[in-house]
């Protein structure tokens, strides 16, 4: 499957954003935590507006079906800080096509790193089985993360994950 990753214009900011939260909502549903509110606007925007972000639509036959938030850093140690697969297009094989599309479109990248909640079973299948990624951080009370409320949406438990890429 191929897809491309094209750079979020302006004009569909609010659609990307409304869609993301549809995504992970969806998520949380699945995994028994209720049809609150996942991820904010707010902290989407947050996101979205950080030094070096990047939004960019997955976009497959012309067809927007996702979207990614990467973060580009001079040190070449990147983030991926949202991914998501429109509710429809779920369990098409999109999110690997996805990453393998980001990882070519960013070859300097050393290190990429990524969080996701501990209760995201399909998101830890996704990143240590399908993209290669290792947990190398586990958040809980006990160990915080620095962005406590921020990047987890329980605020407590997560997991944070990198993969090395090879040169």
């Amino acid at each position: 499957m191929t897809v491309e990753l094209i750079p979020v214009r302006d004009d569909e900011r609010e659609t990307f954003i409304r869609n993301l939260q549809a995504a992970f909502k969806k998520a949380a549903i699945e995994e028994g935590f209720g049809g609150d509110e996942v991820i904010s606007r707010e902290d989407v925007i947050a996101t979205c507006d950080a030094a070096g972000t990047q939004m960019l639509n997955i976009v497959r036959a012309g067809v927007i079906v996702g979207g990614a938030v990467v973060v580009i850093r001079p040190n070449n140690r990147n983030e991926l800080a949202l991914l998501y697969i429109s509710v429809e297009h779920i369990g098409e094989g999109i999110g690997a096509a996805a990453w393998r599309a980001i990882e070519a479109r960013y070859p300097q990248t050393e290190v990429w790193e990524t969080m996701t909640p501990y209760f995201a079973k399909r998101n830890l299948h996704f990143y240590i089985n399908k993209c290669g990624f290792h947990a190398v951080e586990f958040f809980s009370p006990r160990h915080p993360s620095p962005e406590a409320d921020e990047d987890l949406p329980d605020g407590e438990y997560g997991f944070r994950f990198e993969k090395v890429m090879s040169k």
